[in-house]
C-alpha cells in the first residue's frame, strides 16, 4: 500500500482539478492506496487533510503577489520578500505534511502548471529537490496557455517551477497539443492521461432529488431546461447559449449556468445577465455551490439549499433536457464527458482540443465552429421534439465514450507510471 499526497491551492468544489483528483483518488485507492490532501481550501475528510490558507489562490497575500507581477514587467523587492517569505512558510508545511502521513508519492494537481499561487509552486519545487520524493505532476492548462499571465514579472519563477525539471517528476498532462507544447517549450516529455469518468458503471440517480432541484430553479415539467454545466469565466463562451436559446423561440426554454462566478470576476456574470435580459432569454444562475459528487460525504452548508439539503453535479444533469457547451477553449472539457455520461445532447463548440483528440472518435453532436449556424439551431429543435433521435444519438455517444475515457483507462495509465517509480505493479 502506497501512502498518497495531493497537494494542490483548491480541492473543493466542482473545478476541473478538484473533479479529476477525486477520480485519480478514488481508483487509486480501490487499488489498497491511502489519498492525502494539502491545499488552501479542502473539502475532503479532515482526518486526511492538511490545510494552510496561504496555499489558496483567493489568500489575500497572494492576491497581492498577483497584482503586482502580472501584466507588469518589473517586481518591487518588497515583493520579492513576500514570495520567499511565503514560500519558506508553505515548504515547511510541506514538510511536515510528509511527515504527518508518511507519504510515499506525491501528486501535484496543476500547481506546478499555471501560476495561480506562485510561493506554492516554488515551496513544491523546492520540496522535490530536497526530499527526491517520487512526484507525478498533473498539468490541466499551462500558464502560456492563458493571455493574463503573457505579460509578467516573474519569469524567473516561471522557468523554474512552472513546471520544474527534475529527476524525480513524471509529468502527465491532459491532452496531446499540451504534450507537444511541453515538450517544445522546456524539453520536458510528458504521459497523455485524459479526464475520465466511470462508464463501467452507469450514474446512480435520485428522481426525486433532482427533480426536487429542478423546482427549486422554478422550471415546470413542460419547460425544457437547457443546462451551461460551467464556472461562469469568459473563456466558456456563455453567451452562444444564450444566442442558441434565443434563436430556438420556444418560451418554454429556460438556460441554467450550474456553477458560481468568482473565480476570475464578476463582470463577465453581469455582462450575461444583461445580455440575456436584452435578448428575451431566461437566464437563471443557480446560487449556491455545488459540491463534487464524489465528496458527497461532507456536509458542508454552503453547497446545500436553506433545509440544508446538499446537491451535487449528480443531481443536475438527470433533469436537463439539453447541455450547451460553446468554449473557446478547454484544456480538455470535463462537462463534455460528464453530458455524455448521463446521456444528454449538447451543442459543443470546435475548440482546439475537441477537435484534435476527441472529434475524430465518432461522437455524434451539435457541432459550431466559432458561431452558431441555423442548421446548428434546427438540430436541436429536433433532438428537444423528437425523443427517439435523441436517445440513438445519446446512446451511440455513451459507447464511444466507454472505449476511450473509462476509468480502466485512468487505472492502465498511472500503473505503468507507478511501475517506473517502484518496481512493481501498484495499481
Amino acid at each position: 500500500m502506497l501512502r498518497i499526497g495531493f497537494i494542490s491551492t483548491r480541492f473543493a468544489g466542482v473545478d476541473g482539478v478538484s473533479l479529476e483528483s477525486s477520480k485519480w483518488a478514488e481508483v487509486l485507492e480501490r487499488a489498497g492506496h491511502r489519498c492525502y490532501w494539502f491545499a488552501g481550501l479542502v473539502d475532503r475528510d479532515p482526518d486526511f487533510s492538511y490545510v494552510v490558507p496561504e496555499a489558496f489562490f483567493c489568500h489575500p497575500d497572494i492576491q497581492w503577489i498577483n497584482t503586482e507581477v502580472f501584466g507588469k514587467r518589473n517586481r518591487s523587492r518588497r515583493v520579492t520578500e513576500k514570495i520567499h517569505q511565503l514560500r519558506d512558510k508553505l515548504k515547511e508545511h510541506l514538510h511536515e505534511f510528509l511527515r504527518k502521513f508518511s507519504i510515499d508519492l506525491i501528486i501535484v494537481e496543476n500547481a506546478l502548471t499555471i501560476p495561480m499561487n506562485v510561493p506554492l509552486g516554488l515551496a513544491i519545487t523546492e520540496l522535490i529537490a530536497e526530499t527526491g520524493i517520487p512526484t507525478i505532476a498533473h498539468h490541466h492548462d499551462f500558464y502560456w496557455e492563458r493571455t493574463r499571465f503573457s505579460v509578467n514579472a516573474v519569469g524567473d519563477y516561471l522557468r523554474m517551477a512552472f513546471p520544474p525539471h527534475l529527476p524525480s517528476i513524471r509529468h502527465v498532462v491532459i491532452n496531446t497539443t499540451a504534450q507537444e507544447e511541453l515538450a517544445h517549450r522546456t524539453g520536458i516529455s510528458s504521459t497523455v492521461i485524459p479526464n475520465v469518468i466511470e462508464f463501467e458503471k452507469p450514474p446512480e440517480i435520485d428522481p426525486e432529488k433532482t427533480l426536487k432541484f429542478r423546482r427549486s430553479l422554478g422550471i415546470a415539467d413542460d419547460e425544457f431546461m437547457i443546462l451551461q454545466p460551467t464556472r461562469i469565466v469568459q473563456r466558456k463562451g456563455i453567451e452562444w447559449a444564450i444566442e442558441l436559446v434565443r434563436e430556438l423561440r420556444d418560451p418554454r426554454c429556460k438556460l441554467v449556468i450550474s456553477h458560481e462566478a468568482g473565480d476570475e470576476g464578476y463582470e463577465y456574470a453581469e455582462w450575461l445577465k444583461q445580455f440575456a435580459e436584452d435578448n428575451g432569454v431566461p437566464l437563471i444562475m443557480v446560487n449556491m455551490k455545488i459540491a463534487d459528487p464524489l465528496i458527497i460525504k461532507n456536509n458542508h452548508s454552503s453547497c446545500a439549499l436553506s433545509d440544508g439539503e446538499i446537491f451535487t453535479l449528480w443531481d443536475i444533469y438527470p433533469h436537463a433536457d439539453f447541455i450547451t457547451y460553446p468554449s473557446l477553449y478547454e484544456g480538455f472539457g470535463n462537462a463534455f464527458l460528464e453530458a455524455v455520461y448521463f446521456k444528454k445532447p449538447l451543442l459543443i463548440n470546435r475548440y482546439a482540443v475537441f477537435a484534435r483528440d476527441i472529434e475524430p472518435m465518432g461522437f455524434r453532436l451539435v457541432v459550431m465552429d466559432g458561431f452558431l449556424t441555423k442548421k446548428n439551431v434546427e438540430e436541436v429543435r429536433k433532438i428537444l421534439y423528437n425523443p427517439d433521435y435523441c436517445r440513438e444519438m445519446v446512446e451511440h455517444n455513451y459507447e464511444v465514450a466507454s472505449r476511450h475515457f473509462s476509468y480502466t483507462v485512468l487505472k492502465k495509465r498511472l500503473q505503468s507510471i507507478l511501475v517506473y517509480f517502484f518496481g512493481a505493479e501498484s495499481v
